[in-house]
């Protein structure tokens, strides 16, 4: 189970970003974890909070709510990879996660891919289940995920090479850093 942050940095810091607070326990949470799990990563909550504002605008895409369980409602799941407007990538789940035996989709508030979840799912709410749509499970999956490979997110290489791993254009880099400087600037003290 992550570590519970603060809980008046969580109020204080939600309403100077904007970040519901649910959501933003989720990722200063993860963060929390990873510190003790894998303490030279030194992964900042708001790298997460950057890409799940990217990813998701933090869970709420599409009329999408994360509700107080922690649970995206109704579940988020993105557009069919189908070559389209974006890269095709053929089914690799039979629709276990995305509900599209036919072509991948990215799921839930961290976006996920049904083939990244199945190595990096995470069970971050302590529940006995790794549930992508749940933004602790999402959260912690992420950090994971960000962190493999001895990363120091504080080297700028580390970093680029961690939102990489999630999206290697240089357009998706520019706006995860711009928020993730912006959410660090406007955080509670």
């Amino acid at each position: 189970v992550a570590q519970l942050p603060d809980g008046a940095w969580i109020e204080a810091t939600a309403a100077s970003t904007g970040v519901e607070a649910r959501v933003l326990r989720a990722y200063a949470g993860a963060a929390l974890r990873l510190e003790r799990e894998q303490p030279g990563c030194r992964l900042g909550w708001n790298t997460l909070a950057a890409i799940g504002a990217v990813e998701s605008e933090h869970g709420t895409i599409d009329g999408s709510v994360v509700t107080d369980d922690g649970v995206a409602d109704p579940p988020i799941i993105g557009v069919a990879l189908d070559g389209g407007d974006v890269r095709a990538l053929k089914d690799t789940d039979d629709g276990e996660v995305d509900g599209d035996d036919r072509w991948d989709r990215a799921v839930g508030p961290m976006q996920f891919l049904p083939s990244t979840w199945e190595r990096w799912g995470a069970d971050g709410d302590g529940d006995g289940r790794a549930d992508p749509q749940h933004v602790d499970d999402a959260a912690l999956a992420a950090a994971r995920y960000l962190c493999h490979g001895e990363r120091d997110l504080t080297r700028g290489p580390d970093w680029v090479a961690a939102i990489s791993s999630y999206n290697e254009g240089s357009e998706y880099h520019a706006r995860v850093l711009e928020q993730a400087r912006s959410l660090a600037s406007l955080a509670a003290r």
